[in-house]
């Protein structure tokens, strides 16, 4: 496990071999799409359109050649207050024969609100058949911490991470409800039968691991077909984490970051028995949000670096890696001073990213 300080990220830029150092002052930002609000997921169809969702809750078809098609009809209703709204967007890896499109978002009900997942089908710019197949329990009033990316397993499954809501936090800890949770779902909202607690009496069946605080990047590693995940920590305490079934990952007892302005200890601390620790973490915090793995040899020498978005540092992260290992890591873009929500690797080969703005963007990485 690593720590990555201010400091210490300076240290190992120095340490990049100069091809590399060459590679990341050529990189260039080409504005692909603009004029979406607060775009928050990405998801490419076969035919190399991009489904993309912005945050107050419409979904739109965005072309290659950048035209932002109407909004898609037959979302679902969404609390789009606060950090809410429509969220995450994934296709079914069937999608070819099926058309399934999977949606996160705020939903709001009974009690305040929480994150929901739906799926419809896409027909031309509409979804159909439109059925909501997971609920976070128990909804809260709060505005905030929802989690909310997706990600399909190589069997098929459906990954959901969720958030502590920002002031339920000592619900991550506790198995009888959705809070701070990764949950693993079938495409239609049942659950797998080898889910690690399937048949505990008083434990959601859902629930993949626990102890987290706001998962909003993950990702497959595209070698093992582990899940990894990023969350965001309180005042610093970011983590990166292989996310395995059935494992505490410590939220709120262990943490690497301080309460909100006070910088009071949070917990009993950094480490305990029977909790994970993180591959690494990041002390001040840089906000993730998003990732991926790079499979493709546009950017020479980087294949295999995972990519994580910063939307207080306002940079793109590149971890090099060494198995579970985080062995150098750059900010790249850094005088973009845009808020990254999310980065994709295109069919293209390309890395694609979104901008968190009144007028977001979506821009391709060339060099």
């Amino acid at each position: 496990m690593t720590q990555l300080t201010r400091r210490q990220m300076s240290a190992l830029l120095l340490t990049l071999p100069l091809a590399a150092r060459a590679q990341s002052a050529s990189l260039r930002p080409v504005t692909v799409a603009k004029g979406l609000q607060h775009p928050w997921g990405l998801a490419f169809l076969p035919d190399g359109r991009m489904l993309v969702t912005e945050r107050p809750g419409r979904l739109r078809i965005v072309t290659p050649q950048g035209t932002v098609g109407p909004a898609v009809q037959g979302v679902p209703a969404v609390d789009a207050r606060g950090q809410g709204g429509l969220l995450d967007v994934a296709l079914d890896p069937q999608f070819a024969d099926n058309g399934w499109v999977y949606l996160s978002y705020a939903e709001a009900g009974d009690g305040g609100n929480g994150t929901a997942v739906a799926r419809g089908r896409l027909q031309g710019h509409r979804l159909t058949d439109v059925a909501v197949i997971f609920r976070q329990q128990p909804k809260h009033g709060s505005s905030a911490h929802f989690g909310s990316r997706l990600v399909f397993d190589r069997g098929g499954r459906l990954f959901v991470t969720l958030g502590d809501r920002f002031s339920r936090r000592d619900d991550a800890q506790d198995l009888s409800n959705h809070i701070g949770k990764i949950v693993r779902i079938a495409p239609d909202g049942s659950v797998p039968p080898d889910n690690p607690f399937v048949g505990r009496p008083g434990v959601r069946p859902e629930i993949w691991s626990y102890g987290h605080r706001n998962v909003q990047g993950a990702a497959l590693h595209p070698e093992t077909g582990e899940l990894w995940a990023h969350e965001h920590g309180p005042q610093g305490g970011d983590e990166l984490n292989v996310v395995e079934a059935g494992r505490n990952y410590g939220w709120p007892v262990i943490t690497y970051g301080r309460e909100y302005g006070t910088g009071f200890r949070i917990g009993e601390g950094t480490a305990k028995e029977g909790m994970e620790q993180p591959l690494t973490y990041w002390v001040p915090s840089i906000a993730p949000s998003g990732m991926t793995f790079l499979t493709s040899e546009r950017y020479p020498g980087w294949r295999g670096s995972l990519f994580i978005g910063a939307l207080r540092a306002e940079v793109l992260v590149r971890l090099e890696l060494d198995g579970r290992r985080v062995v150098r890591q750059e900010r790249l873009l850094t005088t973009l001073n845009e808020r990254i929500r999310h980065v994709v690797q295109g069919p293209d080969g390309w890395l694609y990213i979104l901008t968190d703005n009144v007028d977001g963007k979506v821009l391709r990485l060339e060099r």
